[in-house]
């Protein structure tokens, strides 16, 4: 019997398929025996039937059922949660306001993600928690019975801080650090500290903020944001752009230690604000809290090295729920006794010392830790748009903010290309370097709350200033973040080097010739 021979390399030029290669080698070792198509063809070919008429069949399937079965699961939630907490799960309480506040903001996520236009890359659906969480306060039948009260809010967002920390001291590669020490030094300290001196003059000029809320407000506006940078960054990498010089491996190690540098200044600044000692006795303080931190993270960090041991069962889980709790305890425990320094820096310096002695392992403890983020992210911006209301926008001081954010903005991109000249880069890399710079989000929706709740609670006569610095922190992500990442998304692949193309190498596996 004649027997058709799967498509080989001289006949289609493009990768061989492994379900061919599999046939061409049964055929050549049993000539007699029938080849039998792999199942998974025909499969593979019957999928796209069955979900045309998903949609229409009775019970429905794929994505209608999906949306059924997620709205009864949502539902079901809050049942049990009301039928726990009682009043609370009702209109006007607590976990009624933050159960809406999440779910409006994770749909406002997804729904941004939908939002596909030609040649442009995705914007990030931080964006749209953000928005979803701005409308709900300005929308007045859904916001009056959207009450959380302020002890949540900020624990809520101190545990948020705590994960991007944690997420900040693991992502840091004591090896990558060595080989790029100057230059990734440089972008960590220099922009951040360039942009907080800068923001206090032009706030100060502009908009007479005095001296101490102006570097205040800088610190807040210093940070640049991992959950723009590390994504965007990583795609880059898979497509090869930008490897042979390392500027994705730069950008990621540096914004770690970027965030930490503008946590650290905002402690500092905001226990001189609100202090009613001496100023040498703040920084005393200050440099007190980060001793104790330094200190008490590096012993918790080695036991974190040793506990669990390498033997025991489910070990990342078991990790990453001690990383967790302590690091947590940490940051909560620390503003109670009031060592409110202390408690970001233990939880960097855990992260980083557990860290190196799991190695590979990290990875998976990273991956968990990012489950978690996914959980905390649309409450973080949910709740950061829900304390902005255009009421409080009035039109003379959103436009001194814009005009003070842009021009703060511009000397920190001016100074990251000067502060990565003489090392290697091209002209076209450091203006690309320079632009990655620039998108804000997760710090500034952290710190900005902060400011405005520390004020209410402790110097009600400091509220307009620390409004101000709130509208600063929103309009810094919603200007910044969608801005930033679609200027790397549409830059990088023009301005940097490829390194390798993913689909080349795919297309490039050896051909069989049957003779």
């Amino acid at each position: 019997m004649s027997r058709r021979l799967p498509r080989c390399g001289h006949c289609n030029p493009s990768a061989l398929d492994p379900h061919d290669a599999f046939r061409i080698i049964q055929v050549l070792s049993d000539p007699n025996e029938e080849t039998e198509e792999p199942a998974q063809e025909h499969t593979e070919e019957a999928i796209p039937r069955v979900g045309d008429k998903s949609c229409f069949s009775c019970p429905p399937q794929g994505t209608l059922n999906r949306i059924i079965t997620d709205g009864v699961m949502l539902s079901m939630i809050w049942c049990i949660i009301w039928l726990l907490s009682g009043s609370e799960a009702l209109p006007g309480g607590n976990i009624f306001g933050l159960l809406i506040i999440f779910y409006s903001a994770f749909l406002g996520g997804k729904l941004l993600q939908f939002i596909q236009l030609p040649s442009v890359p995705p914007l990030p659906p931080l964006l749209g928690m953000l928005l979803a969480g701005f409308t709900i306060r300005n929308i007045s039948f859904i916001s009056k019975h959207v009450k959380i009260h302020s002890n949540w809010s900020s624990t809520l967002r101190s545990t948020a801080l705590t994960v991007i920390l944690i997420r900040a001291g693991l992502g840091l590669d004591p090896k990558i650090l060595k080989n790029m020490k100057a230059v990734c030094l440089r972008m960590a300290f220099g922009p951040c500290i360039i942009e907080a001196c800068s923001a206090a003059v032009f706030s100060h000029f502009i908009m007479n903020f005095p001296w101490q809320w102006g570097f205040l407000l800088g610190f807040v506006l210093g940070a640049v944001s991992p959950a723009v940078v590390v994504p965007s960054m990583l795609c880059l990498q898979d497509s090869g752009y930008g490897v042979d010089k390392g500027i994705p491996t730069l950008l990621i190690a540096a914004s770690s230690m970027d965030d930490v540098v503008a946590i650290t200044g905002f402690n500092t600044l905001l226990s001189m604000v609100f202090s009613t000692g001496s100023v040498i006795n703040t920084i005393l303080s200050s440099l007190w809290d980060s001793f104790v931190g330094l200190i008490i993270g590096s012993v918790f960090g080695l036991f974190v090295q040793y506990f669990p041991s390498g033997d025991q069962a489910r070990l990342p889980m078991k990790r990453a729920f001690l990383v967790l709790s302590m690091c947590t305890s940490a940051v909560l425990g620390s503003q109670y006794i009031g060592l409110h320094g202390s408690g970001g820096l233990f939880t960097l310096v855990l992260s980083l010392i557990a860290g190196i002695k799991w190695s590979t392992e990290k990875i998976r403890v990273q991956n968990i830790i990012a489950n978690a983020w996914k959980i905390f992210e649309p409450l973080l911006f949910g709740l950061v748009g829900s304390e902005v209301s255009i009421s409080s926008l009035e039109s003379n001081s959103l436009g001194s903010c814009i005009i003070t954010l842009s021009l703060a903005l511009c000397v920190r991109i001016s100074a990251a290309f000067l502060l990565v000249s003489f090392s290697g880069f091209s002209f076209k890399e450091k203006v690309f370097i320079a632009l990655s710079w620039m998108p804000k989000a997760t710090v500034q929706a952290v710190l900005g709350p902060l400011a405005l709740e520390t004020a209410r609670l402790t110097a009600p006569h400091l509220e307009a200033y620390a409004k101000d610095v709130m509208t600063f922190a929103f309009l810094a992500i919603l200007l910044t973040a969608p801005n930033g990442a679609l200027l790397i998304g549409i830059l990088g692949p023009k301005i940097l080097s490829r390194h390798y193309d993913p689909n080349k190498i795919r297309s490039s596996l050896p051909s069989f010739e049957v003779h």
